[in-house]
């Protein structure tokens, strides 16, 4: 299946078995199954329209907070890792009964994030624009923006800023504070 062959490629050399979600004849019991989960990209409207028509979302909450499994999430698996698929850059070509996420960290991702060109003549929207009109709305949790070859490692209590390239916070009502590499961001876990 694709996210063997996606997983596959990004772990050659792995010791764990891989079964593909998508495969499994009760994705349920494969999750209760499951040492670990990693989810792979793709459409974000998409993956968590078939988290919801699998009734993966509470199993897959129970498994990482009740007992204790790894989970990881890559693009679209990251943005259904938070609080809600708000901030996605993908389009809705599919609607979920809601846009809640798994809820697994208490703030949203905006996964590939791109800093605004300021030379370009692109009249369009930048991503920092489109995530400073979410938080127009009222109640918006936080949003980390991660940059290409940056990953948030996330252990109990404590969270890190990992990578290369670093990322962006954006807090409603006030502007983008920017985070290095190894930064600390524990802070998130409790908002």
């Amino acid at each position: 299946g694709l996210l063997e062959n996606t997983a596959g490629f990004f772990f050659p050399h792995s010791s764990y078995g891989l079964d593909s979600i998508h495969e499994a004849s009760d994705p349920v019991e494969a999750v209760r199954r499951s040492e670990a989960i990693f989810i792979g990209g793709g459409n974000t409207f998409r993956l968590l329209k078939a988290l919801y028509d699998h009734g993966l979302i509470s199993e897959i909450r129970k498994r990482v907070f009740q007992d204790g499994i790894p989970y990881m999430g890559s693009s679209a698996g990251t943005n259904v890792a938070t609080v809600s698929i708000n901030t996605t850059n993908d389009m809705p070509i599919v609607y979920p009964p809601s846009l809640e996420a798994l809820a697994l960290v208490p703030f949203n991702i905006n996964p590939h994030y791109l800093d605004p060109d300021v030379s370009s003549k692109h009249m369009g929207e930048t991503r920092e624009q489109r995530i400073i009109q979410y938080h127009e709305e009222a109640d918006t949790p936080p949003v980390l923006a991660l940059r290409e070859g940056s990953l948030l490692l996330v252990e109990d209590d404590k969270s890190t800023l990992l990578g290369l390239t670093g990322a962006r916070l954006f807090l409603r009502g006030k502007s983008p504070v920017e985070y290095k590499p190894g930064s600390d961001l524990s802070f998130l876990l409790r908002t």
